[in-house]
């Protein structure tokens, strides 16, 4: 199935502009193309270095620049880490995701970083981490460990980007994307909406990412959370048709990514919820909580899947000899944690 290279901007905008009931039927018919559309992949996100972050990111409660009541926590010890990461595979995750307030890991705190990802991937689960800024020897160090996935947002279109963040470039951001995906790791790069932006920078943000020499394989979709204390609690609501017209066009411009409903579901009613599924969002953070921010509790999710008929979606085991034995075994033992879930095909 060929799967088109480059995105025009003035394609990229007449999908926005489609009536909502043909974007959707044409990024659900585009979603089944390419995944089984009652499947959903889950991950879950613990903050494993909580504030005091030098950049000044407008929306992010974890920026020394503001005044957010937030309480500050040092590196989380490799033993803590691990029990969480058992704790959200128990609860059905498939992939564990470790967060760091920093601008960029110190040589310092590596050693403990890569600890974690190996002991993380000797549990039987994907490893995806958000660091900051990597130069090339940090990528590679990450690589080697194990790691599956690095995340490292754009945010939002290069135009508007000096709006939210002024302490590292557009640039910085694609040089970080470059060096993960010259070490071998896979990218896990979205985006903010409702942080002011007009639809243009929706468009903006989207074809940044489709248009990469490889799309991310995980795009990340969030909607602002508004803490108290930051530049943009104040802002006005993004209208949530309008949130989910930007899931359906990720959908269909990068159609073998998985698109990741992620930040702002705390705030989203079933309904809303079920339209992005229904628009081609594949994947979703799965927990009490998203770094700092809340997210929707994980029996909560299960009690919704439940009525959707959706199931999480099955990790691929890969590797070779005993290794692979290894990792089947794993993979089996996941996926017996699948029993916490409603199960649509058995029913």
């Amino acid at each position: 199935m060929t799967v088109r290279q480059h995105w025009l901007r003035a394609d990229v905008q007449a999908l926005f502009d489609l009536p909502f009931n043909d974007l959707m039927f044409q990024a659900q018919s585009v979603h089944r193309q390419h995944f089984d559309p009652n499947e959903v992949q889950i991950s879950t996100l613990l903050s494993i270095k909580t504030g005091a972050c030098p950049e000044d990111c407008k929306y992010c409660p974890q920026s020394g620049h503001y005044n957010t009541d937030l309480e500050k926590e040092k590196l989380m010890k490799v033993q803590a880490v691990i029990e969480q990461a058992k704790e959200a595979k128990a609860t059905g995750a498939s992939r564990f995701c470790m967060g760091a307030a920093w601008r960029s890991p110190s040589k310092k705190d590596m050693p403990m970083v890569l600890d974690m990802v190996r002991e993380v991937k000797a549990l039987g689960m994907e490893t995806c981490m958000t660091l900051g800024m990597l130069d090339g020897q940090q990528a590679q160090s990450l690589a080697d460990a194990g790691l599956d996935y690095y995340n490292h947002n754009l945010d939002t279109s290069p135009e508007f980007y000096g709006e939210i963040i002024t302490t590292r470039t557009y640039g910085d951001r694609l040089e970080t994307l470059d060096n993960v995906r010259a070490a071998g790791m896979k990218v896990c790069c979205g985006g903010i909406v409702g942080m002011g932006e007009g639809q243009e920078d929706r468009v903006g943000l989207l074809l940044q990412l489709a248009n990469m020499a490889e799309p991310p394989e995980s795009v990340p979709i969030n909607m602002l959370v508004k803490v108290e204390g930051t530049p943009l609690d104040q802002i006005d609501d993004l209208d949530p048709f309008e949130f989910i017209r930007t899931i359906a066009v990720a959908r269909i411009i990068m159609p073998q990514s998985h698109v990741r409903l992620s930040a702002g579901r705390e705030t989203m009613n079933e309904q809303m919820q079920a339209l992005a599924f229904m628009a081609g969002a594949n994947s979703i953070f799965y927990g009490e909580k998203l770094l700092t921010t809340a997210n929707p509790e994980a029996h909560a999710d299960r009690l919704l899947f439940k009525r959707l008929g959706i199931r999480p979606e099955s990790r691929v085991c890969e590797g070779s000899d005993d290794a692979l034995a290894d990792n089947v075994r794993q993979c089996m033992r996941s996926a017996e944690q699948d029993k916490f879930f409603y199960d649509a095909a058995n029913q």
